[in-house]
């Protein structure tokens, strides 16, 4: 798995850092921040639910 993001899209909803916090956090100004873009295989089903939880589709995940 691997994990891309697009901060300049996010609007600070939070909702990948509240699903897994091990991958996503949020600066200052509420913006996604990517903490491991190739998080192991524990983390892949909450990296994909919060990747459908992001309402403005800010992440991105690319499945071997």
């Amino acid at each position: 798995m691997r994990i891309n993001t697009e901060p300049e899209v996010c609007v600070g909803s939070g909702q990948c850092a509240l699903a897994v916090p091990e991958v996503f956090d949020q600066d200052d100004e509420g913006t996604i921040v990517l903490l491991d873009a190739n998080p192991a295989e524990e983390f892949h089903r909450d990296v994909h639910e919060a990747v459908s939880r992001c309402p403005v589709r800010a992440i991105t995940v690319v499945d071997p």
